[in-house]
């Protein structure tokens, strides 16, 4: 069960219906919302005592940033009051927004940001933020998509079945959700060419494992070409899905995080929520 949902505030016009759809969230599972809104500037910015005292001032307008921050928030206060979430609070972080959301992330059931739109120029919010807050938050986070969405998500969900940890993770933390699915999807592609992952029937053993939970699932087996990703949006979109539920695979043969094939595709242009976890 969620019980404290962290959304990321803004400066944006998408950040309201961000809220909003935390709001609907948070009054379902009646949850704790809280809203974070970030300055940008990270903590090793401040001043500090082991800075040489003869060194030239840096200035960082601060309290402009503040005041933005605090802007953001003021319209969180307004849509959470306006949805009626019985529980909310605002919080205002010195710090770079990705750091922070994975932070303050690490105290909450489920976090809420929003896709990267390539038109928007956002300074303080690094490129990669929903990549970089998906696989150091350590929570299931929700991915709005950059062309809005409906407040009520998850009536009909496409689920990512490839037997990984991540997918595993990416399920069990959507089940509440899933219990109160109307439809629920669960997608194999390829499942022949790995029969040791998947066994005899693909598919099965995740359906069984759910319905145990209460969640009638439907299993497809489907073939896709040359990106896994395009074909999970494609059947999505093709089933009527407003959620897809996926794992988020990273490999850290480097020391930064890199991003597989699909969870790159459908984090840049999936026109679908996205739950994920790594």
């Amino acid at each position: 069960m969620y019980k404290t949902i962290l959304v990321h505030v803004d400066e944006t016009p998408r950040s309201a219906q961000r809220v909003e759809i935390a709001s609907h969230l948070a009054g379902k599972f009646e949850a704790h919302l809280v809203g974070a809104a970030m300055t940008g500037l990270s903590a090793f910015m401040f001043p500090s005592a082991s800075i040489d005292a003869g060194m030239p001032p840096i200035v960082f307008p601060i309290e402009l940033l503040q005041a933005e921050a605090n802007r953001a928030l003021d319209v969180f206060d307004q849509v959470a009051s306006s949805v009626g979430v019985n529980s909310f609070e605002r919080r205002m972080v010195d710090d770079e927004a990705g750091y922070a959301m994975s932070m303050h992330a690490r105290y909450s059931d489920l976090v809420v940001i929003g896709q990267t739109a390539p038109n928007e120029f956002l300074p303080r919010l690094r490129s990669d933020f929903p990549e970089y807050v998906l696989l150091n938050c350590t929570r299931p986070v929700l991915v709005l998509p950059r062309s809005g969405t409906s407040a009520d998500i998850g009536r009909s969900v496409t689920v990512a079945w490839n037997g990984s940890a991540e997918a595993v993770r990416a399920i069990t933390s959507a089940i509440p959700l899933l219990k109160q699915a109307g439809r629920v999807d669960l997608v194999v592609f390829n499942a022949d060419g790995e029969p040791d992952v998947h066994g005899d029937d693909p598919g099965a053993d995740m359906a069984l494992f759910l319905a145990r939970h209460g969640i009638k699932v439907n299993v497809i087996a489907a073939k896709s070409g040359r990106d896994d990703g395009d074909a999970l949006l494609s059947f999505a979109a093709d089933s009527g899905a407003d959620l897809i539920v996926m794992g988020a695979y990273g490999h850290s043969r480097f020391r930064e995080f890199l991003l597989g094939g699909m969870t790159r595709t459908a984090l840049s242009s999936s026109p679908v929520p996205l739950w994920m976890a790594h």
